[in-house]
């Protein structure tokens, strides 16, 4: 019954001080604004100007809408502006999870210069280790996953960030000390660390030890890469981590990193809703991404 039109005309009533005064404001005919007028008060049953009054005065029904319309129209033309924003790809949400615990020692820079470059959009970082992250990104609880296990999903599309190696770290005076390659039965009497995740979406396992039908003898976990390092340096067990993730660390004593056998290569990748493909700050983000990975990860290489 009340329309944003209506808002503007009493507010331009109060702020004018007369009928002629509100309708060059509003760019109306004074008859066209009488006449939006006159049609409002018999929708609402009630007269809103007092029109015996020189010049014409608002009611109390009249003044009470223009509180109303002090409250609401600064709201609504902050929404159209934010929509103008948004369908010109400035503004909007990035709410970004990583199903990668390594992935931290790019992605904060990587977001950091984002947020300089784009303040209006809001950003989020989120570790995705306790839930499935592309079925939050398919109903739209997300905007952005990393992962280097991608699940065909229809609305939801992969854009390869880089190519990287899987390698193991062992303890140079442990029994693989000696190995510059690792075979799956090697791994068979060795306790292998892992971070706390489910063994489906660990590389070891899916294109390492379960295509030879190889367990380890043990698992144990830890949540921070530099405890799982110590824990292979003190030999108490070996870990397959990203090259690029072990590179800081290859000179501390009493660890070797080994390949696995021929070389396993992994992509990592960001998952994107379909319909966000175009959108510019989803685009910069990712190039952004691509940039910061191949000016400071070691060992990579541009995903095929």
């Amino acid at each position: 019954m009340i329309e944003v039109r209506h808002l503007e005309t009493l507010l331009a009533i109060r702020e004018g001080g007369s009928l002629q005064e509100a309708a060059e404001r509003l760019h109306l005919t004074q008859s066209a604004l009488s006449h939006q007028l006159r049609d409002l008060e018999v929708r609402l049953k009630t007269p809103l100007l007092n029109r015996r009054t020189r010049p014409a005065r608002l009611t109390t029904a009249g003044l009470r809408l223009v509180a109303l319309a002090e409250d609401v129209l600064p709201r609504v033309r902050a929404v159209e502006l934010e929509l103008r924003r948004l369908a010109a790809g400035r503004a909007g949400r990035l709410h970004v999870a990583i199903d990668c615990h390594s992935c931290f020692q790019w992605l904060m820079p990587t977001l950091d210069t984002f947020r300089k470059d784009w303040p209006e959009v809001s950003l989020d970082l989120t570790a995705a280790f306790s839930f499935a992250p592309l079925p939050a990104l398919a109903r739209g609880d997300l905007d952005v996953v990393i992962t280097s296990d991608p699940e065909p999903l229809e609305s939801v599309d992969y854009t390869p960030l880089f190519a990287y190696e899987l390698v193991l770290a062992v303890a140079s005076q442990g029994p693989l000390g000696a190995a510059d390659r690792i075979r799956p039965e090697d791994l068979a009497d060795q306790i292998l660390i892992t971070y706390p995740v489910d063994r489906a979406r660990l590389d070891v396992y899916t294109t390492f030890l379960d295509p030879a039908g190889v367990e380890p003898a043990a698992v144990r976990t830890a949540e921070l890469t530099p405890m799982i390092v110590q824990l292979v340096a003190s030999g108490r067990g070996v870990a397959a981590l990203p090259s690029w993730a072990l590179d800081e660390y290859k000179n501390l004593p009493g660890l070797k990193i080994c390949r696995l056998g021929s070389g396993i290569w992994r992509t990592l990748q960001a998952g994107i809703r379909t319909e966000d493909a175009e959108t510019a700050y989803v685009q910069a983000f990712l190039e952004q991404a691509r940039r910061t990975c191949f000016e400071t990860l070691p060992g990579i290489r541009a995903a095929g």
